[in-house]
């Protein structure tokens, strides 16, 4: 990069960590460290965790989908948003968490089924977690080695240093340094301006983006140029598309009303607002948040993927191929059995000819069997047929080329000054992810497989230095995970399957938890035990199949019993569960299709053990909430509105008595955004008009034009200029609170016995 793109890139980040070094005196007691004290507010709660939900390795995943499937997938994501925008308006799961008061799922799961629950629950989220977030700083590493084109190593003394490991490991310290100093209270800090940052960095790449390529010439005809029920822009045309098709999107409904709480790798800030109320509201703000960055990531994959197919940029997207193919290459096969093809591996790529367009001047038709990076993969895969033990480098290599394809070609589209704006915003992403989930699954070990155990509770020194301690632990081991893993995956399948591990039985014990008072301890137990194990064998044979899985079924004549046995069994949901296809390289049944085993059978499980071993009496969810006569001074008490029609849109709405004029017209403008406009308009009415009349392709990008790029980039002005004036209003007030808030020592996780009086008898609760 440019001199001017380092200043860019090293100014801001500066400045992040002297703020969170300036944070780090608030922090007194565990609840400062674990939720920053519980005194956050709404604004300071959507851009901080908006922030860490999204991180750099999100961005590289949504990439690789993008550049895969395009639009047409998305079009059905819009079935959930009934279902999304009710929950999110009524506070589904999070409201009933924060009334809870829990600050780990972990606590939460204690207070419901049993303490010997919490420590085996732990177990599965702890491995679960600990998978997931393991190669993050594996794809953020690799991103900048590529993107910043570094070599692979470095020299020092004559020794060969990897860059990677380098890069890997400087990143990892200062996520930990962050952490180590303040815990929530700093990540929320950091997040949040990090956050306030950005959001004129999305509005620069955006307006360049579009300035740079047409949409009419260059990106429309790319999208438009697929095989058929392959397309990238037409929802009623992707039957044949794999992975992310119309059956992925249905895991993603069933997922939506089951993991509603998510794998817990934001957990600090499910408990860090004030209320339950502002925790509702910070949720609800997400919507409008992400104007310009949701704008941005879109076009990112729209962009790399014209600029790679469209013939317009041949000479510079074959360049790009090759040199990408010969640096993975480079990585994957630097061991000496590799020598004698990584030569021949080189004469292969500079051969594979250049994007060409049809004779009449159109870009190319292409496939997910046959496209432009096609010859790279069988070229990878000739040449190592004939290595023993290297059955699984033709996988690894799509994955590793797949992901770092677009970032290697946005370093060629972007110039000085916006390369480093990009860089800066990348490594903000990675940071803030970092942060908050080593902080997520360092509180679930110490909080929910320690602290359980101790007789006698911790001092606040002693379990500070604990919490701290376990981050660099969670650290160390992501480091070395990520050295040694080799991914066969798309990021987001690796997301789904190992998230499966917890997400796969977790769900239902959390939902029907916190909502009904039958499900029972041995229920609790059977669903997550058998969800959690079945996401475990998933993910064991979708890594061994390549060395061990399939080389035992060839040698013990089991592999046409096994083919058969899965056609037949996919032949219901064919062609969008299709298992027909088994090759040596890939365990045929993706990580989404494993997911929804795993959910559908723990949600059996949990009903059959919860009516067959029931507990002694029913649970008493009041308690657990601090409502009714339960409820103390911290708790929020309303009145239930008789029924009428405007008390029927407020139950819709979620708005109550509690809501300011401010918080109704947030609720009523989330409700005809999602539900108005997005869903009866732009999904509902499109999808009946095509049953009826099918739209031509340049309707549909049309469509796509106005939908991604026009009325986002309406709503990323508004909101730049609104998050940033309230983000900046509730940074000082979270100062402020944290400053003067009354410190509670015994607030550390632990559940007592002993549980608060009664003192308010009132108030049916939400």
């Amino acid at each position: 990069m440019h001199w001017l793109d380092w200043i860019i890139v090293f100014i801001p980040l500066i400045i992040v960590v002297w703020l969170g070094i300036k944070s780090q005196k608030y922090v007194r007691t565990v609840t400062d460290f674990l939720t920053a004290g519980r005194v956050a507010g709404r604004y300071v709660v959507a851009v901080a965790s908006g922030e860490a939900g999204i991180g750099l390795i999100s961005l590289v995943a949504m990439l690789e989908q993008g550049y895969q499937c395009g639009f047409a997938t998305s079009f059905w994501s819009k079935i959930t948003l009934p279902l999304t925008m009710f929950f999110g308006l009524v506070g589904y799961c999070t409201y009933r968490y924060r009334e809870s008061r829990a600050m780990t799922f972990g606590q939460l799961l204690e207070m419901r089924y049993s303490r010997k629950f919490r420590v085996f629950a732990a177990c599965f989220q702890i491995l679960s977690g600990l998978l997931n977030y393991a190669i993050f700083p594996a794809v953020g590493a690799r991103f900048l080695v590529y993107f910043l084109d570094l070599p692979h190593f470095w020299h020092l003394f004559g020794m060969n240093i990897s860059t990677y490991a380098t890069v890997m490991a400087c990143n990892l310290l200062i996520a930990v340094a962050i952490d180590m100093m303040g815990g929530q209270i700093t990540i929320m800090v950091t997040d949040c301006i990090q956050g306030l940052l950005s959001y004129p960095m999305y509005a620069i790449i955006v307006i360049f983006l579009i300035w740079r390529f047409s949409w009419g010439t260059e990106m429309a005809p790319v999208l438009s140029s697929r095989a058929p029920n392959e397309s990238f822009l037409n929802p009623m045309d992707i039957k044949h598309l794999r992975d992310f098709n119309l059956f992925y999107v249905i895991v993603g409904i069933v997922s939506t009303v089951v993991n509603a709480m998510g794998m817990g790798g934001t957990i600090g800030y499910l408990g860090a607002a004030k209320n339950p109320h502002e925790q509702k509201m910070g949720n609800l703000l997400g919507t409008w948040r992400s104007g310009f960055s949701s704008m941005m990531y879109t076009l990112l994959a729209v962009v790399g993927l014209t600029f790679m197919n469209h013939f317009h940029f041949a000479n510079e997207a074959k360049t790009i191929r090759t040199n990408l193919a010969n640096k993975v290459a480079e990585e994957l096969l630097g061991n000496g059995k590799f020598d004698d093809i990584r030569p021949e591996l080189a004469k292969d790529f500079a051969a594979i000819p250049a994007v060409e367009g049809t004779e009449d001047g159109q870009v190319k038709q292409l496939s997910q069997k046959q496209n432009q990076d096609t010859p790279y993969f069988n070229a990878v895969a000739d040449r190592c047929s004939n290595v023993e033990g290297a059955k699984s480098t033709t996988q690894q290599f799509r994955s590793l080329y797949g992901q770092m394809l677009i970032p290697v070609a946005l370093r060629e589209i972007f110039p000085i000054g916006i390369t480093g704006i990009f860089c800066a915003l990348c490594i903000f992403l990675m940071i803030s992810t970092d942060t908050t989930y080593m902080h997520s699954w360092a509180s679930v070990i110490i909080q929910d497989l320690f602290v359980p155990f101790r007789k006698n509770p911790l001092t606040p020194h002693q379990h500070l230095w604990l919490l701290r301690i376990s981050v660099v632990c969670v650290a160390i081991f992501a480091y070395f995970f990520s050295l040694l893993f080799a991914q066969m995956d798309y990021i987001i399948m690796f997301f789904q399957i190992t998230g499966a591990i917890w997400l796969g039985g977790a769900g239902v014990v959390i939902v029907f938890g916190l909502y009904t008072r039958r499900g029972s301890t041995a229920g609790a137990f059977a669903g997550l035990g058998t969800g959690g194990v079945l996401a475990v064998l998933g993910f064991l044979t979708q890594n061994l199949w390549p060395e061990k899985v399939y080389p035992f079924l060839v040698r013990h004549d089991l592999f046409d019993g096994f083919c058969r046995f899965l056609a037949w069994v996919s032949k219901p949901l064919y062609p969008w569960v299709d298992w027909t296809n088994v090759t040596p390289h890939k365990f045929p049944v993706n990580s989404m299709e494993i997911q929804m085993i795993a959910m559908l059978s723990s949600i059996a499980m949990y009903w059959i053990f919860s009516l067959l071993i029931p507990d002694k009496e029913l649970f008493n969810l009041e308690k657990m909430l601090h409502r009714g006569k339960y409820a103390d001074e911290k708790s929020i008490v309303f009145e239930r509105q008789p029924w009428s029609l405007k008390s029927f849109m407020g139950r819709i709405t979620g708005i109550t008595s509690s809501y300011t004029f401010g918080d109704k017209v947030l609720s009523w403008s989330v409700f005809g955004y999602s539900f108005v406009y997005t869903y009866l308009t732009l999904f509902l009415g499109v999808w009946i008009w095509n049953i009826f009349s099918p739209w031509p392709a340049r309707w549909w990008t049309n469509y796509y034009f106005i939908t991604n790029f026009v009325v986002l980039g309406i709503i990323g002005c508004v909101s730049t200029v609104w998050f940033t004036y309230g983000g900046s209003r509730d940074l000082y007030r979270l100062v402020r609170d944290l400053a003067n808030k009354k410190d509670d020592f015994t607030d550390n996780g632990q559940v007592k016995k002993d549980e608060p009086a009664p003192i308010a008898d009132n108030a049916d609760q939400k």
